[in-house]
């Protein structure tokens, strides 16, 4: 018959035994979660950029866009306008476009949209095209309500509605805005806000895509 003293050694060897286990298989899912994370930091969800970003964007340095050597090709992403029609980037070849993929519920997007429709309005979309694509997901009209709170009068409205143009253009981040050539390449980007229609922007804009400069701008 065993002692009371042996079964208390018995019931404390399984509490340290189930303990350590428990530590043990804590630690391992540990390891594998951290390696989990690190092996998808290369697939990191889109993020909102920060409204702070770059606040000196009244010049070349502050505004920080990255231009290619090369101008590049881009994927012939499809988007609907504000009638529903069906369209692509392929659409708007022959004319340089300026893409802003954006939505309503990104707060820095919400800061840049007015700049965006001053930029349009300031050059005309004969000269350049700018083509803000809303990725939200209730469609046209919660696009045009944003529109009538801020205004925005200048810009058209465009949607992809299933928010595939950001992984298409492996985008990570917005607001991400891409100068687009004639040719429908990719000559710049840029991740977060601006102030478009700053004049220092629209000189590097313009010297860019080789649009002439406008009397005040060649004066400066």
């Amino acid at each position: 018959m065993r002692s009371s003293s042996d079964l208390g050694n018995r019931a404390i060897w399984r509490v340290l035994v189930a303990v350590a286990t428990a530590f043990v298989a804590a630690l391992v899912l540990y390891r594998y979660g951290e390696a989990l994370l690190t092996n998808r930091s290369s697939q990191q969800p889109l993020a909102v950029v920060s409204a702070l970003q770059n606040t000196a964007v009244g010049s070349p340095d502050g505004f920080s866009f990255s231009f290619l050597d090369r101008p590049q090709a881009l994927p012939d992403i499809w988007f609907n306008d504000s009638e529903g029609r069906s369209l692509s980037l392929r659409d708007f070849r022959g004319r340089p476009v300026l893409l802003n993929i954006w939505a309503t519920w990104c707060v820095p997007c919400r800061r840049e949209m007015p700049a965006l429709d001053r930029l349009q309005a300031k050059l005309g979309a004969s000269e350049l095209l700018v083509l803000p694509l809303s990725i939200d997901r209730q469609g046209a009209a919660v696009v045009k309500k944003f529109y009538e709170e801020l205004d925005l009068s200048s810009l058209g409205i465009y949607i992809d509605q299933s928010s595939k143009a950001p992984s298409e253009l492996r985008i990570v981040g917005l607001p991400t805005t891409l100068i687009i050539g004639r040719d429908g390449r990719e000559i710049g980007s840029k991740i977060g806000p601006a102030e478009w229609d700053g004049h220092e922007v629209v000189t590097l804009i313009r010297a860019h895509l080789g649009l002439p400069l406008s009397g005040q701008e060649a004066d400066r």
